[in-house]
């Protein structure tokens, strides 16, 4: 079965940097494009991040734009959010997620916290 795991999370300053990590497992990685949500304290989720399955086309919120870098290394099958310059209202709990046969598949979710 298809299986997301998220990693990287924690408490971190305002300016400071932390990379998370989403490894995938129960299904064939390098087809299919993989994405980020993120969904802070009272707020809807939304998607960060987008990365196509060979990691030649990336899309990004405008509210992370300049700041995050997604990146994949399909021979690990593991999906990278690379996030600089933090600030408070990044505070998150951050998701992967995958499309596969018109399911949504979602990982447990790693807590981003961005406070002084």
């Amino acid at each position: 079965q298809v299986q997301l795991v998220e990693s990287g999370g924690g408490l971190v300053q305002p300016g400071g940097s932390l990379r998370l990590s989403c490894a995938a497992s129960g299904f064939t990685f390098s087809d299919y494009p993989m994405s980020w949500y993120r969904q802070g304290p009272g707020k809807e989720r939304e998607l960060v991040a987008t990365i196509s399955s060979a990691g030649r086309s990336k899309n990004y919120a405008n509210t992370v734009k300049g700041r995050f870098t997604i990146s994949r290394d399909n021979a690990k099958n593991t999906v990278y959010l690379q996030m600089n310059s933090l600030k408070p209202e990044d505070t998150a709990v951050y998701y992967c997620t995958v499309r596969r046969s018109s399911i949504n598949y979602w990982g447990q979710g790693t807590q981003v916290t961005v406070s002084s």
